[in-house]
């Protein structure tokens, strides 16, 4: 079994989200940049997310995601099955024709596997990753974020200036 790539992305994301949706909404394009995933992927991963009632979306100026339940609630195993990850080690998936329309020597050996891998990502949530991960870029890392946004919003917009006639 491997984890691919869409699954990887998928948990980075939503990790990144959860860690700044504190201050509201989390554009795509920010977990872009920070996470270097192209932007229309994560519209593909993001898509399927709300789908699965993962993240809601936020929409109009300031908008993005944020999640649709608490970051506790949400395994690893959740966001991977929302983007359609498949989560089997068993080259049947649980069929048990692998081999002449029989189960093969070691279908009971990576059904076991599937079965520890299925658990032990249930039982992994978002809000562990976020708080790992929070000790990891520390509090000053995501308050510098804070108020560099908040500076941003406070700023005047710029307008042109009339011309007398």
């Amino acid at each position: 079994m491997k984890l691919t790539t869409k699954g990887r992305f998928a948990v980075t994301a939503m990790i990144d989200m959860a860690l700044r949706q504190d201050d509201g909404p989390v554009a795509l394009a920010g977990i872009s940049e920070r996470q270097k995933i192209s932007l229309s992927y994560l519209e593909q991963l993001f898509g399927k997310l709300r789908r699965n009632e993962l993240v809601a979306s936020v929409r109009g100026p300031g908008g993005g995601y944020r999640l649709a339940k608490p970051a506790s609630a949400v395994s690893v195993a959740d966001i991977i099955r929302a983007v359609d990850e498949p989560l089997d080690a068993r080259m049947c998936a649980g069929k048990a024709n692998c081999h002449d329309e029989e189960a093969c020597m070691t279908h009971n050996l990576w059904t076991t596997l599937t079965k520890r891998m299925l658990d032990y990502l249930s039982s992994v949530t978002l809000a562990e990753l976020v708080e790992e991960q929070r000790g990891k870029i520390g509090n000053s890392e995501l308050k510098r974020e804070r108020e560099l946004r908040s500076q941003r919003r406070l700023r005047p917009r710029r307008t042109a200036a009339l011309a007398p006639a």
